[in-house]
């Protein structure tokens, strides 16, 4: 199998993934105590659109890894990966006083 060349790069064309909820523009949850004095430490981490997408599915609309994965036109298998990548960034944070940022989609041009 031969490299497909794309915009200068090497490898395969990313798949489009479709999500349902997109914030409107960047989120961003500050760790602060009762009396809203900031914790926070370290820098932020960043929760990209499909990862929150995907825990969305699973954990909020109670569906089976493979049914979020057929609504957002991925394998189970990346639903999977980004479940994983997910959840670790969120008790990451939680554990470790570091705000959560997340991502809006990057339009292309």
């Amino acid at each position: 199998m031969r490299w497909r060349h794309r915009r200068g790069q090497v490898g395969r064309m990313p798949k489009p993934r479709y999500i349902d909820f997109i914030p409107p523009s960047k989120i961003v949850f500050i760790p602060r105590d009762h009396q809203g004095n900031d914790l926070s430490r370290g820098p932020p981490v960043t929760l990209m659109p499909d990862e929150l997408e995907a825990l969305r599915l699973v954990y909020l609309e109670d569906m089976t890894q493979e049914e979020a994965a057929q609504r957002m036109g991925v394998s189970r298998g990346t639903i999977w990966r980004l479940l994983e990548s997910g959840r670790k960034k969120l008790i990451s944070a939680l554990v470790n006083l570091q705000p959560i940022e997340i991502e809006t989609v990057k339009e292309e041009k």
